[in-house]
């Protein structure tokens, strides 16, 4: 084991002997490990090998410090060739070697199939191809903005970087269109601490990539911008060289693509695509290893695996927490205000700007092509190196953010919902999966977009975000509360998504008058708040519902003479269940909300009753057909979720 930093300007005989040598043991544990677990990818792995082993054995990365701040970051984006990952770092001390053989693809083992951050040296879980790129610009602009004069834009600033970012990646892959949107962004920022690798090997689970989808791969990333060097991926001076040119930088990003053979070093694998994803036969694992140079131990492998316990159910993750900010006072938003939360939102960023992106960055914050409907407009004057505008390109941006949360930034995304989660779930289900940090901001949530019509009136989000175990959703009742939650939000760990509508409403009110969420009332996650006491009933709002469901209140009393209990539900994760069982006591509960009631509020009201095994009437009042472009008003009325709308409806329930 040997570390150059690219300084030679060529690899001498020893050190060519040393990587070779490498290079035969690894090969060696690749189809062990795939052969012993019946399953994995054994041929793109021997095709990447030589990339790995050169960049592990220049890049900056010490395995007594994996997580150092200063270290280079190499993503491996086809994380099918963990075998390859594994035994590299294995060679370099990151990881046990035995440990990874025997545990490869084993319940319990860190040695999953795709490669995951609990094994020391990998920096992302990855597997789902074509997202890689994206991870790797947000660690790229990362390393340039440690340094970065936060009230200069950052394309204007010196390319100069605290670190580099390799991504590698297969020639597949490439066929997927996120890559295109990570290469111009980084292009856009000066991204020159960026390195990105393309394994060509010519072949992917179909068969030839030039069958399955012709693409010129170099002329693609040229036409982007970048700068494309082309190599001999199994020439160890070649390869060498190309690094080289490449780590030690130019005036844009550089992508090594470097013609390779899937299965290399075993004849009968050679250039077959059915290596891909298949393990050699046990009866022909001797001769394989033969042909490589190496000792096939897999019977004494096989004999400790057998005798291993069963693994346990999930492994520990490191976490990268970000840094603490200033968050300043609340700004309180006095009684008969109407203004939208999303206004709000933009005077604290403003002030998150103000207060913590001074003698450094601390806080950034992306858009897509929104900047002036999510109200980011003020934040980017105050600091222009803390905004990133990633255009139309929400694939990219998800990724790239929530990379960005884990390089000690307060990261914010803010777009339409329709955009930020349901276009872009897969995206931040991994950023999720990867214990990212993103303060994800959505406007125009719900059927509120109005006008713009269903493409646009996001109603699943609650549930696609409840659908994963890592995002807690959050969606306030006013600009107070709006005020109160982002404060919240950018001063702690975790990912959080906050949702809100586009339009201006009257802030909620006391009933004997004033501010309902005045200075005095802050924002706990998990805490929902009793706008109206009643034991008559109750109606659990959130969100843009939460102003008719008070006004409801009224409407119910007069008509009636019953107090009904209104209760703001605006944190659906972490939910309140003491204030549902509270609510289910009345004896009926009425669930609002501008969303699918099956997946937003009314299912986790139904479920946690059903939990709790309470028994009590509960209906469901929200947008249960796809909904038609209109005012938000006629909408909510068509849908029975305006004030007079959930009157009616209780008054029913309790007659």
């Amino acid at each position: 084991m040997f570390h150059l930093g690219f300084e030679p300007e060529r690899l001498s005989d020893e050190h060519i002997t040393a990587l070779e040598r490498m290079r035969v043991q690894a090969s060696t544990d690749i189809l062990t490990m795939v052969t012993l677990a019946n399953s994995g990818h054994p041929g793109g792995s021997m095709s990447t090998l030589p990339a790995l082993l050169l960049l592990y054995a220049n890049c900056r990365v010490d395995p007594a410090a994996p997580l150092d701040d200063l270290r280079d970051r190499i993503f491996v984006s086809h994380g099918h060739i963990s075998p390859a990952t594994y035994s590299t770092l294995s060679a370099f001390g990151f990881c046990d070697r035995e440990e990874s053989i025997v545990g490869f693809r084993r319940f319990g083992s860190h040695f999953s199939g795709h490669v995951e951050i609990s094994v020391p040296g990998v920096e992302w879980n990855t597997g789902n191809l074509g997202q890689g790129l994206s991870v790797g610009v947000g660690a790229a602009l990362a390393g340039r903005l440690v340094g970065a004069d936060p009230k200069a834009d950052l394309r204007e600033q010196s390319h100069d970087a605290a670190y580099r970012s390799i991504v590698l990646m297969g020639d597949g892959e490439q066929q997927k269109g996120q890559i295109s949107e990570a290469r111009r962004l980084a292009v856009k920022y000066g991204c020159t601490n960026l390195i990105a690798y393309v394994d060509a090997n010519r072949l992917q689970i179909g068969g030839a990539c030039d069958h399955v989808m012709p693409q010129d791969i170099a002329a693609g990333w040229a036409s982007d911008g970048w700068d494309v060097i082309e190599c001999d991926g199994h020439d160890w001076q070649d390869l060498y060289a190309a690094f080289r040119q490449a780590y030690r930088g130019g005036e844009r990003p550089v992508v090594v693509i470097a013609r390779t053979i899937m299965g290399k070093g075993v004849d009968f694998m050679e250039d077959l695509a059915k290596y891909h994803g298949q393990a050699v036969p046990r009866d022909a694992l001797d001769g394989a290893i033969a042909q490589l140079g190496g000792v096939n131990r897999i019977d004494e492998y096989e004999a400790i695996r057998n005798a291993m316990e069963p693994g346990t159910l999930g492994h520990h993750f490191p976490e990268n927490p970000p840094p603490r900010l200033t968050v300043g006072p609340a700004r309180v938003y006095e009684a008969g205000t109407v203004t939208d939360c999303r206004s709000a939102y933009g005077h604290v960023m403003k002030e998150l700007a103000e207060g913590n992106n001074n003698e450094r960055i601390k806080v950034a914050a992306f858009s897509a092509d929104l900047e002036g409907s999510v109200k980011l407009n003020a934040f980017h004057a105050e600091s222009p190196a803390g905004f990133i505008e990633g255009g139309i390109q929400e694939h990219n941006s998800a990724t790239a953010s929530g990379r960005l949360s884990k390089e000690g930034f307060v990261t914010f995304f803010s777009t339409f919902g329709i955009f930020g989660v349901t276009e872009t779930f897969n995206q931040q289900r991994l950023n999720g999966f990867n214990r990212s940090n993103l303060k994800l901001v959505c406007t125009h949530c719900g059927t509120d977009v109005g006008e713009d019509g269903p493409t646009h009136q996001v109603v699943d989000y609650v549930g696609l975000l409840r659908s994963t175990f890592d995002w807690n959703i959050f969606v306030p009742a006013d600009a107070n509360q709006c005020d109160r939650i982002i404060r919240v939000v950018a001063d702690r760990a975790g990912n959080d998504f906050v949702g809100m509508g586009r339009s201006k409403m009257a802030v909620i009110e006391k009933a004997d008058g004033g501010a309902f969420y005045d200075g005095s009332v802050g924002f706990v996650p998990g805490r929902a708040e009793v706008l109206r006491d009643g034991d008559d009933g109750a109606i659990l709002a959130v969100g843009p519902m939460v102003g008719p469901a008070v006004a409801a209140h009224d409407l119910i009393f007069a008509a009636t003479g019953k107090r009904v209990r209104i209760v703001n539900m605006a944190s659906l994760r972490p939910y309140d269940a003491d204030a549902i069982a509270s609510a289910a006591a009345t004896g009926y509960v009425l669930t609002a909300e501008d969303h699918h009631p099956d997946t937003g509020l009314g299912g986790i009201v139904g479920m946690e009753l059903a939990d709790q095994g309470i028994a009590t009437r509960l209906e469901r009042a929200g947008v249960n057909q796809w909904p038609m472009s209109g005012k938000p008003n006629d909408i909510f009325a068509a849908f029975g979720l305006d004030a007079k709308g959930l009157a009616d409806r209780v008054i029913a329930a309790l007659s």
